[in-house]
């Protein structure tokens, strides 16, 4: 069924397959590229065989895509009857994704608005669901893109990770940063801020870590109708148990989304990542 405009992200929103599915939603692939071997993330790559290349220690990294790929998918919403696009993407500090879907929407059939979310993960993936709701009650371009930027600005996300040294590598935290947090052996608690991994707390183990993010999650949730993601990389019973235990604490849940990076924020945060989002509704 064509809708009056599309709604288009990329694969670091980590969005359920059925739910882009459901609501039409076309997610653009970034690539990994495992030693001399480049791979379209959520087809040919999984984030198991991310971790375990990670903890072999094999090189690991990222690209955008190209500006041609972009093309192509706004091609074909064009195709499919949109009459506009929306583009919705990771952070720009993060990735040039959003230079290149900046790039294709110059030559595009129908008008694309493009929007830096700021945001990664799950948390793009509520801007994009939002964007999409918009656009399925046949609301305006303007109006996908203001749905998107507000969930944006009200979505916070938080996460743990056993070590900052593939932030590090990777160029996402700061050298300074990631060296301090290996010589005092604590354990970091990070934040996007401003489109940006920022320091938020350390923690000296990985329990109480974990135990903090618990609380700044519920915390921050209050009792406003949230929807929320736990997120993690070869760590599914921390998973779990987080979930379990926000689902507990947080009264005005919605949604609870469980589920693991993928290759691309894997490769940066590294095996043992547990990461909360939070989206007020």
């Amino acid at each position: 069924m064509s809708r009056h405009v599309a709604i288009v992200t990329d694969s670091t929103a980590y969005l359920p397959p059925q739910t882009m599915d459901r609501h039409g939603i076309t997610a653009v692939p970034l690539t990994v590229v495992l030693g001399n071997q480049a791979l379209e993330e959520g087809t040919e790559i999984s984030a198991r065989s991310l971790a375990l290349a990670l903890q072999k220690r094999r090189s690991v990294t990222t690209s955008r895509p190209s500006p041609d790929v972009f093309a192509a998918a706004y091609r074909a919403a064009a195709e499919s009857g949109a009459t506009g696009i929306v583009s919705l993407h990771l952070s720009a500090e993060f990735s040039g994704t959003y230079d290149a879907a900046v790039l294709a929407a110059k030559s595009a059939a129908v008008p694309v608005r493009v929007v830096d979310t700021g945001m990664v993960a799950m948390a793009l993936g509520f801007c994009a669901l939002a964007a999409a709701e918009v656009a399925e009650a046949a609301g305006t371009l303007d109006e996908a893109v203001a749905a998107a930027e507000k969930r944006a600005a009200g979505t916070s996300a938080f996460f743990y990770v056993d070590t900052l040294d593939y932030l590090r590598r990777g160029g996402r935290i700061g050298a300074a940063q990631a060296l301090l947090g290996s010589a005092l052996a604590v354990k970091p608690l990070l934040q996007l801020e401003g489109g940006r991994i920022e320091m938020l707390e350390k923690v000296r183990t990985a329990s109480r870590a974990i135990a903090r993010l618990e609380e700044i999650v519920v915390d921050r949730a209050g009792t406003s109708r949230v929807d929320i993601a736990v997120h993690h990389l070869a760590a599914p019973e921390r998973a779990a148990v987080l979930a379990d235990r926000l689902r507990e604490r947080v009264p005005g849940l919605a949604d609870l989304h469980v589920s693991e990076v993928g290759a691309v924020i894997g490769a940066h945060t590294g095996p043992g990542l547990l990461g909360a989002v939070v989206s007020p509704r």
